[in-house]
């Protein structure tokens, strides 16, 4: 059994983390730099053999939008089918408040082994969806009466965005609870780029809504966010704003694009479907709670 102390930093995760990234594609970490946000803050549980370390899980303490606990587990892919997986979502578990969701990044089938083995049920699926362009060009968006499109201005606008995104993400685990301090954290990350982050305004130049892309590593482009403040939905809006970065993305050489939606949100679904997006992975929440609502 491997040695599991938990830790209120971990600053020694990056290597097991670029070996899962090598084998899994996951997580977006790099050689240098600050550690993806995930794995930021809260508590950290690693697990040691012979002094190596083989697995770690994070607790998000502060929860998600709802105040629901979130965990991230990782086992070093030499040291996979061991046990330790196990031996990490028991520990989480043991610690977590009671309701602790548990990502399953790719929902690989021993996450879905360790979850049976231990009554977690899946509560949650987070849909990857895949575009790759083809030779027809792009319909142009057509945006409603009296809106136009412009660019973010960092510095100026992100308490607007911050806005528009509480209002139209308060459903959301995640998204609903970005604040401005995010946003000003996010454009000092190495792939920001403002030229990419497409806010629609109206005579006023107040933001109804906004597209944000962003470029992996790998010619990958993705669309980030799309968010429409709610008095300004049903006219095609979030459409018109998709197109427009789907657009640019496209402009810049990018051979394909990808992008995350809730598996139960089957009008976004339907829309992106239409656009000619396809399923390519899935990543799920398991919980003890046997309900997505509970």
């Amino acid at each position: 059994m491997a040695e599991l102390t938990w830790r209120a930093d971990a600053a020694e995760i990056r290597p097991l983390l670029l070996a899962a990234r090598e084998t899994d594609g996951r997580p977006e970490v790099t050689a240098d730099g600050p550690l993806p946000r995930e794995y930021r803050g809260g508590e950290h549980l690693l697990a040691t053999l012979d002094g190596a370390v083989v697995g770690y899980a994070h607790l998000d303490t502060a929860g998600d939008a709802f105040g629901r606990q979130v965990a991230e587990v990782l086992v070093h892919p030499d040291f996979r089918r061991r046990g330790v997986g196990t031996e990490l979502v028991a520990a989480v578990l043991d610690r977590a408040a009671f309701g602790v969701r548990l990502w399953a990044h790719g929902d690989h089938p021993g996450a879905a082994a360790v979850a049976a083995r231990l009554g977690l049920a899946k509560v949650r699926e987070l849909l990857k969806l895949r575009l790759v362009f083809g030779a027809d060009p792009l319909p142009e968006p057509v945006w409603p009466a009296g809106v136009r499109v412009r660019t973010f201005v960092p510095g100026r606008d992100e308490a607007a965005v911050v806005a528009v995104n509480r209002r139209a993400f308060d459903w959301h685990p995640e998204q609903g609870a970005l604040t401005a301090a995010d946003v000003e954290a996010t454009e000092r990350e190495s792939w920001f780029d403002a030229e990419g982050f497409f806010l629609a305004v109206d005579a006023d130049d107040r933001v109804l809504g906004f597209h944000w892309t962003k470029v992996h590593p790998g010619k990958i482009g993705e669309v980030y966010v799309v968010g429409v403040d709610p008095d300004a939905q049903g006219g095609g809006l979030g459409k018109a704003l998709t197109l427009a970065g789907l657009g640019h993305l496209r402009g810049l050489g990018l051979p394909e694009v990808v992008l995350y939606v809730e598996s139960d949100n089957a009008p976004a679904v339907a829309v992106y479907g239409r656009m000619g997006f396809a399923r390519s992975a899935a990543d799920v929440q398991y919980s003890l709670v046997d309900t997505p609502g509970a």
